[in-house]
């Protein structure tokens, strides 16, 4: 123990400094607004250029607001500009419409391609419509969802080309919270387009709950708005259908699900969110499955919440900027901080070993001397 405990000292991996260890970019939580404060989001998209964040930040604070949290992207070799900012505000001291002229000002004294505030408590909810097809996993967990208030959204109803009954939980569900369900039965010739698109031209965004069925270049434009869809595959790899089964066909080590834009290209549409889960040889085409679905499930809520809170900005065509959250932001570092112990740990655990086999062996040499 003495000749571990020197060693440990030497290292610099005394028990005194394990315990000293702190995660410095884990950030505290921000404070909580006071009642008679709103909370504000603005997000902008504009050409680089100096002072952009000297007059956002006065723009703000001219009118009593304070900023929270702000998150600036300027890419390398860009002269583009992406923020973020969260910010508090008195409604009397800023009302609403005064709000929208400020940022509207701010937006043409820089030319901005993108300016835009929403006050949640204040504004409207999005509302979407879902579509989907035979499978619920990701349908039923975006209705709960929305039950328990995880979204911002009112769900003006749910399209299918599936025939539910109505002893099933999901018809339950709707007919409970008297969201409509349209069952809309589809041809190889017939998608059904033109109804569709009746039942979705007063909403924000459409989401895909894992609907099985090819919107056209057609639809999507006389649509006009954002169309969001959960790919039960890691994209690029693995398009099309049955992307489980190509994945454990290629023996692949992680499997993933994709949350993006729909665009013309098939599952081609940028990125929003991703995730990801480990798979091994020993897991069959069912595991991947069920593993895939839990997935599914979780990116395209992570999808929807980004969405609603502005997070999400269209970069270089095919390309988005995602902001985090800061439980994100600090999940992601602790993750680094820890696989940077681990790694000291596991070489500190090495010449421990070196050291005690390199003794040993001394020992026995000197027995047999």
């Amino acid at each position: 123990m003495g000749m571990v405990r020197r060693l440990s000292q030497v290292l610099g991996f005394t028990n005194n400094k394990i315990r000293n260890i702190s995660f410095k970019s884990l950030d505290p939580p921000l404070p909580l607004p006071s009642p008679s404060l709103n909370h504000g989001i603005h997000v902008f998209h504009c050409p680089d250029a100096v002072g952009i964040v000297a007059k956002l930040s006065e723009c703000i604070a001219s009118r009593g607001g304070n900023i929270l949290s702000a998150d600036v992207f300027v890419p390398q070799n860009k002269q583009v500009f992406y923020s973020r900012s969260d910010f508090v505000f008195d409604p009397v001291k800023w009302p609403r419409m005064q709000m929208e002229e400020d940022f509207l000002n701010l937006s043409q004294a820089f030319n901005a391609m993108k300016s835009v505030v929403r006050v949640p408590a204040l504004d409207p909810k999005y509302k979407i419509a879902v579509l989907a097809s035979k499978q619920d996993h990701c349908l039923v967990d975006l209705l709960h969802g929305w039950q328990d208030g995880r979204f911002p959204v009112d769900i003006t109803c749910v399209i299918s080309n599936h025939h539910r009954d109505s002893n099933t939980h999901v018809f339950h569900f709707l007919e409970r919270h008297g969201i409509p369900y349209h069952f809309l039965s589809m041809t190889k010739d017939n998608k059904r387009e033109g109804e569709i698109l009746e039942l979705v031209q007063n909403t924000d965004f459409v989401v895909l709950a894992r609907y099985m069925q090819i919107l056209s270049g057609n639809f999507l434009r006389s649509y006009g708005n954002d169309v969001i869809n959960i790919h039960h595959g890691l994209l690029p790899s693995f398009k099309g259908g049955n992307p489980s089964k190509q994945a454990f066909e290629a023996g692949v080590k992680l499997i993933g699900a994709t949350s993006h834009f729909v665009t013309e290209e098939l599952d081609g549409g940028p990125i929003i969110e991703q995730m990801v889960e480990r798979v091994s040889h020993k897991d069959n085409l069912q595991s991947f499955v069920q593993k895939s679905e839990n997935l599914e499930k979780q990116c395209l809520s992570k999808a929807i919440r980004s969405y609603c809170e502005l997070r999400v900005l269209p970069y270089e065509g095919k390309k988005t900027v995602v902001f985090w959250r800061k439980q994100q932001i600090a999940k992601h570092n602790a993750h680094q901080n820890l696989g940077c112990i681990c790694i000291y740990i596991q070489s500190f655990n090495c010449k421990i070993q070196m050291i005690f086999h390199f003794t040993l062996d001394a020992k026995n040499e000197n027995k047999k001397a």
